[in-house]
């Protein structure tokens, strides 16, 4: 018979006619539905591995009279199990067990960063004195947001937020960014041109789908951005080092040893790290060379124009009248990386296979930040904290260089960064990390070249990070540990 336990409340706990590992235990007093407790117990015992693929239950109709409840609730909870493809029917032969992936006995690891990631989040860690890639700590303009979201979230119309966005991006932004971009960066081109990315990374994720070079050549600056280089490997291109000087990118370099290649990426602007703009002669060599080898060029315009020497460059693309040159930009430096927004523009013959790609695989990011962000820049504040970000960086980069000098070092500077040369074999990374236990965190130089005998030490100095009030103690605290790997 059916063993029945009787605690202070009535579960009720039935094994008879049924596989010793089965053991439907049911509470009559719980929330919990009668169907889904009887569910929930064969789960269980089938996920564990109790029930092997083929084991017979009991009926539905035995199962009802065994534990005590109607025949239409053991006839749901079977149903449910059927739905979920734990159990199968087969008329007279009964319902079974249906089969399962094997049960591994060990219990699961998390799964282990790799080398790539565990740099990146080191990249990325902070907030802290002298880290690359982020604003200002004062003055995000989050009050400015704010006032921009709560104005306009999705208010382009009564319907607008139960129809799908345009996976382009915003139309408002887009226009924005293009009446900008023409001002800012000598670049002319139509809304319809430009595509809204979660930022530089998924810009150029985007470009080099719709590329589809799979195999063939690449010219990568020498130094340069490793998120870019990993990006490039795991689209399976034949990376070629291209050396960088005082004049950028060497562009007869590339053409003398890789010629062939379907694909420059380049920072002309700013190389990062070292900073040099692609002169004028280079860029126009550039440009012939892709022009008559039906070549591409993605220009990473990630500083645009926070330039703090002189009037900025035009970007590459402004010299290309939108044939050869994708070019892409970001907030991430202007107004903050946490937006995670970016854009892409694109040449005119391959605007439509943007379109393609982004409305299939990378549509653009939320509609409510796009809308912010253009109201942020239609209103013209975007334009008065890029020049405000230009008058402090400029002043708290003049107060690093002048410390430096205070303690008879060699420096350079390299956009938004100091670059501080160190002796020939000094450990760079390990005096980072030493740096990111007193809340100074900046770049190893070493880490961003990918061929051992170009390789150099030093540190780069994020001045956008270097509040001008924590600079002496900063800079003091440095030298003190690079002075104990000297």
């Amino acid at each position: 018979m059916v063993r029945i336990e009787e605690p202070r409340f009535p579960i009720f706990v039935c094994t008879k006619n049924m596989h010793p590992d089965l053991k439907i235990r049911l509470d009559r007093t719980a929330k919990l539905p009668l169907a889904e407790q009887i569910r929930a117990s064969i789960s269980r015992t089938i996920e564990a591995g109790l029930l092997a693929p083929g084991t017979r239950l009991p009926s539905w109709q035995d199962l009802a009279a065994q534990l005590g409840v109607a025949r239409g609730t053991v006839q749901a909870a079977y149903e449910r199990l059927c739905d979920a493809q734990m159990i199968e029917t087969f008329g007279a032969g009964g319902t079974r067990v249906a089969p399962r992936p094997r049960v591994v006995a060990t219990q699961a690891q998390a799964p282990q960063l790799g080398a790539f990631m565990r740099a990146y989040e080191e990249m990325n860690a902070g907030p802290a004195i002298f880290q690359l890639g982020i604003p200002a700590f004062e003055g995000l303009p989050e009050q400015l947001f704010a006032r921009a979201r709560s104005s306009n979230l999705l208010k382009t119309g009564c319907l607008s937020s139960l129809l799908y966005p345009d996976p382009r991006g915003e139309f408002e932004l887009r226009r924005e960014i293009a009446g900008y971009l023409s001002i800012a960066r000598n670049v002319h081109c139509y809304p319809e041109q430009i595509f809204i990315t979660s930022g530089y990374s998924a810009g150029l994720g985007l470009a080099l789908r719709v590329l589809g070079l799979e195999g063939r050549k690449v010219w990568m600056e020498e130094p340069g951005f490793m998120v870019t280089r990993k990006g490039l490997e795991l689209a399976r291109l034949n990376i070629v080092p291209v050396p960088v000087d005082a004049e950028g990118l060497n562009v007869g370099y590339g053409i003398e040893n890789a010629a062939d290649a379907a694909l420059a990426v380049v920072t002309p602007g700013q190389q990062a790290p070292l900073g040099s703009t692609l002169s004028l002669r280079r860029r126009l060599q550039l440009l012939e060379w892709a022009a008559s080898s039906h070549a591409w060029i993605i220009e990473d315009d990630y500083l645009g124009e926070l330039q703090l020497q002189g009037r900025p460059a035009p970007a590459l693309a402004s010299l290309d009248e939108g044939k050869r040159v994708i070019h892409i930009g970001s907030f991430s430096k202007t107004i903050s990386p946490g937006l995670r927004l970016g854009f892409v523009v694109a040449p005119n013959e391959l605007a439509n296979a943007f379109a393609e790609v982004a409305a299939t695989l990378a549509p653009a990011p939320s509609p409510v930040i796009q809308l912010a962000t253009a109201q942020f820049m239609r209103d013209g504040h975007y334009i008065r904290r890029v020049r405000r970000l230009k008058r402090l960086y400029s002043a708290q980069r003049d107060a690093l260089c002048e410390q430096l000098r205070m303690r008879d070092a060699e420096w350079v500077n390299a956009g938004l960064a100091v670059l501080l040369r160190l002796p020939d074999g000094a450990p760079d990374v390990r005096i980072v990390r030493e740096a990111m236990t007193v809340g100074m965190a900046p770049s190893p130089l070493s880490v961003w070249f990918a061929t051992p005998s170009w390789t150099l030490p030093g540190l780069l100095l994020g001045v956008a990070t270097a509040p001008e009030q924590y600079l002496a103690t900063s800079c003091q605290r440095l030298f003190e540990i690079i002075d104990r790997y000297r």
